[in-house]
């Protein structure tokens, strides 16, 4: 093991700064830390990665674990793209690709061509292409740009005949891409300019809807809605698969649900709204496609699992003369997806993928699809007259597969399947169980690895949770975990509250007031590896991003006796500060807020990472990781959290921070991926005392 005690972390700076919350004052020495431009920060983050990169050079089988992880995701593998038009577009990776590139062929028995490499978008790699959406007759197609793999996005459009792009280029755009109204022109939604300098930080306000016609400067686009009144409402407007309506999506801060409004198609741009939900409550509402005259709409309003209602815009605002086209049932409806005529509706059962086929215009089921075995499947999307749909299937021990689903039959067929050099599925064991939480809730975990695993208390463990927003942890594939698994490792995803595992009852059992309960659900499912004799205190690490980072400085900070490692990536570590920065605010009904009450500033500065490290505590191996361009939890979260831990937590173990360069919230490029999953793999299995045989 690399010697703790040599260490010596940077000096941070401290300055006399506080605030009083509700008669409680509260010291915030780090603050300076929040400008990311400033020549003291850019210093401190030179000084904080010299001291990580000597603490990681010193282990012997660093540079032999990147090797490995190179060899293990060197492989052709696919990604799902769009159907429309006669076109069939998918991803595909010939390997070691820093990105995927987007291949287009006609049809499903057509010549693949290359369409679109993002690794020539720029130098190193790290610019993104985040999606990509043909115009309805396939005349354009405008796909989104991301440099560095930011939250900012730039809307190009590629001419489909003559395979050039055009000159369009359509900028600040955040959370949204292009959505067509056939191939005159498609809506997007954009912020204002950010001030130079402060482009990921700003918080991002008065968002706006534009329209925009191909061949034309972005300064000519029309301004379709705005609201200036409300500088916090986010909107996005789309058309029905037959264009003959367009529907509005608004929400806001500190509210989980929205308003929904809608007018007839191909309309005038600037033609008003009715109201179908006029005001932003808790509740969800989004439009699947209409029948006829009558809309179809999923919503959680007093079904909590979510149901679709069918709706008729003639009885006026609000949904109480709507009628119920698809009941709610035990398991969460997670999505719903159009093609071939059929609703394609996917639920959660126990946190894997489950896909009822119904009939479009009578709510009536006609089956579910056969998928290949427990997991995630997702896709089933194409127009209304295709009788073949792609979707892709993938579980911890099965690959990323394209399939083809035939309308008529209800088959499946592999399209396109990676082949993975040394790798055998069977080689590789997923349990499923289900862990007794503080309050006796049972949660769900995933426990990956070899067969034939000893359960002795020696396997060096990774626990993963996230729990929070609604979003699900499903069965998924990953390449670069394949050698944590070779090497006697345990990989272990923790289904906890806050997710949408079970619906909206299990996200509200970890939002706001609640969000103790996700962390007890972590500690207990770290309890149970350790009681099992799947690990022990000396080879369990506790792993996490965004919001999961959020998780692994709070359980941490509560439980240090359960670990030997954490690594807290792009984490909310400031729980006080968070909605001050970029799309910080739209996490309000998540979290609440410091300023908005006494209670919610309790309750956040009672878990909250940063404020809640102990002075002299002994805590377990820590590495930090954030990306130097990460416009969504702003990397001052880390920064400031790794300070305060190297100032107050004992320094029996390192406590180090991992600051990514050119890289984004969810990381560029391959290679820096690897290069991170390498550092990562490396500093575990030391902090472990675990030698891999590479």
């Amino acid at each position: 093991m690399a010697a703790t005690a040599q260490i010596q972390y940077p000096a941070t700076a401290k300055v006399a700064q506080a605030d009083d919350y509700f008669g409680t004052r509260v010291e915030d020495p780090y603050r300076w830390l929040e400008d990311d431009n400033s020549a003291e920060t850019k210093a401190w983050v030179e000084a904080q990665n010299k001291v990580t990169d000597a603490y990681l050079a010193k282990i012997p089988t660093r540079a032999g674990i990147k090797a490995k992880l190179s060899e293990r995701v060197n492989f052709e593998r696919y990604g799902l793209g769009e159907q429309r038009a006669g076109y069939v577009l998918f991803f595909q990776n010939s390997g070691l690709q820093n990105q995927s590139v987007l291949m287009v062929q006609k049809g499903f028995d057509g010549k693949p061509e290359l369409l679109l490499d993002p690794n020539t978008f720029s130098a190193d790699g790290t610019t993104q292409l985040k999606g990509a959406t043909l115009s309805k007759d396939g005349r354009y197609l405008a796909y989104d740009v991301a440099p560095n793999g930011a939250d900012w996005q730039e809307i190009r459009v590629l001419d489909m005949q003559t395979r050039k792009p055009l000159d369009d280029k359509i900028e600040w755009v955040k959370f949204g891409g292009a959505s067509w109204r056939g191939s005159e022109g498609f809506f997007y939604s954009r912020y204002p300019q950010p001030e130079k300098g402060k482009e990921l930080t700003t918080k991002n306000q008065n968002q706006q809807i534009f329209f925009h016609r191909p061949g034309t400067p972005q300064s000519s686009d029309e301004l379709v809605y705005s609201d200036p009144k409300n500088p916090a409402y986010y909107f996005g407007v789309w058309a029905s698969e037959d264009e003959k309506y367009e529907f509005l999506y608004i929400g806001t801060e500190g509210k989980r649900g929205n308003a929904l409004h809608w007018r007839p198609g191909r309309g005038k741009l600037n033609a008003p709204f009715q109201p179908i939900i006029a005001e932003i409550g808790d509740d969800e509402f989004t439009p699947v496609d209409n029948v006829g005259e009558q809309f179809l709409i999923k919503t959680n309003q007093k079904a909590p699992n979510s149901k679709i209602l069918r709706y008729d815009p003639k009885s006026g605002p609000g949904l109480a003369k709507a009628t119920v086209f698809v009941a709610e049932k035990p398991e969460p409806l997670e999505g719903v997806s159009l093609g071939g005529g059929k609703l394609f509706l996917s639920y959660l059962k126990d946190a894997t993928t489950r896909v009822d086929v119904v009939d479009k215009t009578t709510g009536k089921s006609t089956g579910t699809v056969a998928l290949p075995g427990i997991g995630s499947a997702g896709g089933f999307g194409g127009e209304a007259t295709d009788k073949t749909v792609l979707y892709t299937f993938t579980s911890y021990n099965y690959p990323a597969t394209l399939f083809r689903y035939d309308i008529a039959t209800g088959k499946s067929t592999v399209w396109k399947a990676p082949a993975i050099k040394g790798f055998n599925a069977t080689d590789y064991e997923v349990k499923q169980v289900f862990v007794p939480s503080k309050d006796g809730t049972k949660v769900p975990a995933f426990i990956v690895s070899k067969k034939g695993l000893k359960k002795d208390g020696t396997n060096p463990t990774i626990l993963y949770g996230y729990g929070g927003f609604n979003i699900s942890l499903t069965p998924g594939f990953s390449a670069l975990r394949l050698l944590w698994l070779d090497q006697g490792g345990v990989y272990v995803v923790a289904n906890l509250r806050g997710g949408a595992e079970y619906g909206e009852k299990w996200h509200e059992g970890g939002m706001r007031h609640r969000k103790q309960n996700v962390f007890d659900d972590c500690a207990a499912v770290a309890e149970f590896l350790i009681k099992e004799k799947y690990t022990s205190p000396k080879r369990l690490a506790l792993q996490g991003g965004s919001n999961g980072g959020l998780l692994t400085g709070a359980v941490i900070n509560q439980r240090p006796d359960l670990f030997a490692a954490a690594i807290p990536q792009v984490g909310v570590m400031d729980m006080l500060r968070y909605q001050k920065f970029t799309a910080g605010q739209f996490w309000v009904a998540e979290y609440g807020s410091a300023e908005a009450s006494k209670e919610d500033f309790q309750t956040l500065y009672k878990y909250s990472p940063m404020h809640n490290i102990k002075a002299g505590g002994n805590y377990p191996a820590v590495m930090v990781t954030t990306s130097d361009h990460d416009d969504r939890v702003v990397p001052a979260h880390s920064f400031k959290y790794a300070a305060t831990l190297q100032e107050k937590a004992a320094h029996t173990k390192p406590l180090l921070i991992r600051i990514q360069t050119n890289a984004a919230h969810g990381g560029s490029s391959l290679t820096k991926a690897i290069e991170e999953t390498a550092d990562i793999y490396a500093f575990l299995w030391n902090e472990m005392g675990v030698m891999p045989k590479l």
